[in-house]
C-alpha cells in the first residue's frame, strides 16, 4: 500500500445528477481526507464511467467491476450500489483479495450478510460497513459518558424516529417498495437509528415488535400507482444485555416528521440526543442533566472529531469520520469494529424484530 489508501468506488455516477449516496457522501468524504485517494470509478457503462472518473478526478474508469477489483492501483473497494446488488460485488471484491467497504444494509437479508462476512473472515480481509452513526462525534461521546457512569446505571431509554414519507418516486427509488429487496424503513431508517442506540447502550437481549405497512401504495413520477409491501411503521420494546428496558418507534409520515430523539435515563441523570434529520448524518445535539438539574447542552470535545477541518457537513461528514477511524486497520494497525461482523449482528437484530412481529411473541437474540 502506498502512502495513501487508494480507493475504487462502484455506484458513484455523475450522470445521476449527483443524487446518489456514492456521489454525494463518499466522493466528497474521500476528497477531504489526506490519507485517502479516489483512484478509480466503476459504473455499468464505459461512457458514464469515463465521465464520472473525469468529474471526480479519478485516474481510472471501469465498466467491469472485476477489472477494478483486480487492478494493482486499488487498495480498497467501495460498494455503493442498490442493496440487491451488494452481494455479487462484495463477494467478487473479497475473492480478488481486496478489503471492501459496503454501504448498509450489507445484504438483502441475514443469510447474504453472513455469507459476505464469512468470506471476509476466511480470507482475513478488513471490511467496513456503512453504519456511520457509530463514527458520529456526539454518538461516540455519549457512548463514553455512559461507560464512565456519567448518569449512573441506565434504567430505561426510548428512541423516536419519524422521517419524511416519500410517496412519489422515480426509478432510482421505487424499487424500495418491494420488501424482499431489503432497503426500507425498517432496515435503513430504523437500522441506522437502532444501531446508533446500540452504539451507546450495547446490544439487545430480547425484543417484542410490531412491523406494518401503513402506506401500501406509492406513485411513479408519471402518476402510476405501485403496490408497496415494505414496512413503514415499526414499534419495538426490548431489554438490553445490561438489563435496561428500551422502547423504539420508527415510522415515516407525509406531514411534519419530527426527526430523531434518543432519551436515556439513568439512576443519576439523563442524556437526550436530538437530530432534525437522521442520527447517522448529524449534526446531533446532546443535552444532559444530573439529579434534578435541568438538561444542559453538552458540547462534544474535539478528540471525537477525526475528519479534518473543512470536511463538508451533511452526508459526507460522518462517512469521512468512518474512513478516518478505519485508516489504521486498513494499514494493518489494529482493528475497526464497524465491519461486516457488526453488520451481521445488526441484521440478526432486524431479523429478530421481523420474527417477533410475524409470530406475535418476544424473541431472544441468539435464538
Amino acid at each position: 500500500m502506498t502512502d495513501k489508501i487508494r480507493v475504487g468506488i462502484v455506484g458513484a455516477t455523475v450522470t445521476q445528477g449527483g443524487s446518489g449516496w456514492g456521489a454525494n457522501a463518499h466522493v466528497p468524504a474521500l476528497n477531504a481526507l489526506p490519507g485517502y485517494e479516489l483512484k478509480a470509478v466503476c459504473t455499468a457503462h464505459e461512457d458514464t464511467a469515463k465521465a464520472s472518473a473525469a468529474a471526480f478526478g479519478a485516474e481510472h474508469a471501469f465498466h467491469r467491476f472485476s477489472d477494478m477489483a483486480a487492478h494493482p492501483d486499488v487498495d480498497l473497494l467501495v460498494v455503493c450500489v442498490r442493496v440487491p446488488g451488494h452481494r455479487e460485488l462484495v463477494m467478487a471484491g473479497l475473492q480478488a483479495g481486496k478489503p471492501v467497504c459496503c454501504e448498509w444494509p450489507l445484504g438483502k437479508n441475514l443469510a447474504e450478510a453472513e455469507e459476505m462476512a464469512g468470506l471476509a473472515r476466511q480470507r482475513s480481509l478488513k471490511t467496513i460497513v456503512g453504519l456511520q452513526a457509530r463514527s458520529d462525534p456526539t454518538i461516540l461521546y455519549a457512548r463514553d459518558l455512559i461507560k464512565e457512569g456519567h448518569i449512573g446505571e441506565v434504567l430505561t431509554a426510548n428512541l423516536s424516529t419519524v422521517a419524511q414519507a416519500q410517496l412519489q418516486r422515480g426509478p432510482g427509488r421505487i424499487w424500495q417498495g418491494v420488501r424482499a429487496n431489503g432497503a426500507n424503513v425498517l432496515t435503513i431508517t430504523g437500522g441506522h437509528a437502532i444501531d446508533a442506540l446500540c452504539a451507546v447502550l450495547g446490544e439487545f437481549a430480547e425484543v417484542s415488535a410490531r412491523v406494518s405497512t401503513r402506506i401500501p401504495e406509492w406513485r411513479t413520477l408519471e402518476g402510476k400507482a405501485v403496490p408497496v409491501d415494505s414496512p413503514d411503521s415499526i414499534n419495538v420494546v426490548g431489554r438490553m444485555v445490561s438489563g435496561a428496558e428500551v422502547s423504539i418507534s420508527v415510522a415515516t409520515a407525509p406531514s411534519n416528521p419530527s426527526g430523531n430523539r434518543l432519551e436515556i435515563y439513568g439512576r443519576d441523570g439523563a442524556i437526550v440526543i436530538r437530530a432534525n434529520g437522521a442520527l447517522s448524518l448529524g449534526p446531533n445535539q446532546m443535552h444532559a442533566g444530573k439529579g434534578k438539574e435541568p438538561l444542559a447542552a453538552m458540547p462534544v470535545p474535539d478528540k471525537y472529531r477525526f475528519a479534518p477541518n473543512g470536511t463538508p457537513a451533511g452526508q459526507p461528514y460522518n462517512v469521512a469520520q468512518a474512513y478516518a477511524r478505519a485508516a489504521g486497520a486498513l494499514r494493518g494497525r489494529g482493528a475497526f469494529d464497524v465491519d461486516f461482523d457488526l453488520a451481521v449482528q445488526r441484521h440478526k437484530l432486524i431479523d429478530a424484530i421481523e420474527r417477533s412481529s410475524a409470530s406475535g411473541r418476544s424473541v431472544k437474540l441468539g435464538q
